[in-house]
């Protein structure tokens, strides 16, 4: 596994197709509520987590899920603006992010899609 760090030994590994903060919302049976993570989509469809930027390369992705196939669009339902939803085709689980702005929204879709249909 090739990580972060190390891509100037590797010059010819792709780089991330998008990274950057987004807060998730977190459903579970003790915590409630949106959580800023790290996140970062692979060239590989691959999108993974950290619970900092700083973790990136340093340790393992809090959890990764692989966006082939997945559904993927804004969403309304929660009354809070710039949220988007995930629905990998493995797992029975949603997945609720929400950006910092519009224009972030949209870079995430955009790179989301491409993952989505590559």
């Amino acid at each position: 596994m090739i990580v972060g760090s190390d891509i100037s030994r590797y010059p010819n590994t792709p780089r991330p197709t998008c990274r950057g903060y987004l807060h998730k919302r977190t459903q579970s049976a003790i915590l409630k509520g949106w959580r800023k993570r790290w996140f970062v989509l692979k060239h590989n469809g691959y999108l993974q987590y950290y619970k900092h930027k700083k973790d990136e390369g340093k340790s393992r992705p809090l959890e990764v899920t692989k966006l082939e196939g997945a559904e993927i669009g804004v969403d309304t339902s929660l009354g809070k603006p710039f949220v988007f939803k995930c629905i990998p085709q493995t797992g029975n689980r949603i997945f609720y992010f929400c950006a910092t702005s519009n224009q972030e929204m949209k870079r995430w879709l955009e790179a989301m899609d491409k993952a989505v249909h590559p």
